[in-house]
């Protein structure tokens, strides 16, 4: 492919609550065995991108684990490949990214050492399937400056928790903002942008050099009136991982055969690390109606529209109803859990009741393993 991949995941987002505490958003677990940043990776991967950028900062522990093999995605190769970037003091510069463009601008020798004409710049943050090359594509024939990815919400989403586009009738953008208070349409960007190698070069170097740091506000918004930059229109699914609904939600969509057939069913395929677990176990008594159990999990008691990612333990007389139970928690006998998000590594008590009774409750357990 002509283009090189950079993936945005090093920022915190406070409206993801505890979540956010441990990880990057970017390495929230998804669908029982994935993670966020494997659906950025896996498109990448599968439009047959050669080199691949991860610039991560925030919690970024895991997100580093997790990228630690690039052979998952099919980056193991002599030519490209992964390249996970994190802020490095150097001669000329002692600070942490400071923004999106300012995390672009401390990497700027990987966009200067490479040759592909054309950069895509994605956040990892993001649940969705596309196809690149269709996307350089639109660009190139729109003989555009710079196209980012845009979609249509739906009537019932706020568009003011987004950066809205505005697009003429040939789907070149009139006006953007970012989280406006009154949004003038519910046409939003989803995180995806495509520009020419060189001139992302040389923008991010005026952003520099006049102490600007954020891709949207200092690139996207200032340069709108300036250059050709067009919207390409994605319309099929797409979540972004903002808050602690988004993160409920999107999981709970993969309850869904429909979107699962979508995701794990459908040619291209999405990848991810691969843990050497068993499969899931069932003991007798067990009752599960409606959910995703993970390989590693031991089941005991009843499990009611939920997500269980891997390694975890239900106990005997427990009720798990309309939750997601992160990986490797322990939940003992005769406990109930309905609408939370367990974290992970936690340990439930026998007996416990949890339930999120005025919207989705975040459980964050940390106790002596297997204590009645």
């Amino acid at each position: 492919m002509r283009a090189i991949g950079i993936i945005l995941a090093g920022g915190n987002n406070h409206r993801m609550g505890a979540l956010s505490k441990r990880r990057a958003v970017c390495a929230m677990p998804i669908a029982g065995s994935y993670r966020s940043i494997d659906f950025t990776l896996s498109n990448m991967s599968n439009s047959h991108m050669q080199k691949v950028a991860v610039l991560t900062q925030y919690n970024a522990g895991s997100l580093n684990t997790h990228l630690s093999s690039s052979k998952w995605w099919d980056f193991g190769r002599k030519q490209g490949g992964l390249f996970v970037m994190t802020p490095a003091m150097t001669s000329d510069n002692s600070n942490w990214y400071r923004g999106t463009a300012d995390a672009i601008y401390q990497n700027l020798d990987f966009l200067k050492e490479s040759h592909e004409p054309y950069v895509i710049i994605a956040s990892g943050d993001c649940v969705y399937k596309m196809d690149f090359n269709k996307l350089l594509e639109y660009h190139i024939n729109k003989k555009a400056d710079i196209t980012i990815v845009v979609k249509d919400l739906e009537s019932d989403d706020d568009p003011s928790r987004y950066g809205t586009v505005l697009l003429n009738e040939d789907d070149r953008v009139t006006d953007f903002e970012e989280k406006p208070l009154q949004p003038k349409t519910n046409t939003i960007s989803c995180g995806i942008y495509v520009i020419r190698r060189r001139m992302l070069i040389e923008m991010i170097e005026k952003c520099a050099e006049e102490d600007r740091y954020d891709l949207v506000r200092d690139v996207l918004i200032r340069y709108k009136d300036v250059k050709r930059i067009f919207g390409y229109r994605l319309k099929t699914y797409w979540r972004n991982i903002a808050s602690v609904e988004d993160y409920y939600y999107t999981n709970m969509d993969f309850l869904e055969s429909q979107v699962r057939n979508y995701f794990f069913k459908e040619y291209p395929n999405i990848y991810s690390k691969v843990d050497d677990l068993p499969p899931a176990k069932y003991n007798p008594g067990a009752n599960i109606r409606g959910s995703l159990i993970s390989s590693g999990c031991i089941i005991n008691g009843t499990v009611e529209n939920s997500v269980i990612f891997k390694a975890s333990y239900v106990g005997n007389g427990c009720t798990i109803r309309n939750s997601i139970i992160l990986n490797d928690v322990y939940i003992g006998d005769n406990s109930t859990i309905e609408n939370c998000i367990v974290e992970s590594h936690g340990t439930i008590r026998g007996g416990s009741f949890l339930r999120g009774d005025d919207g989705i409750k975040i459980v964050v357990e940390q106790g002596e393993r297997f204590v009645m």
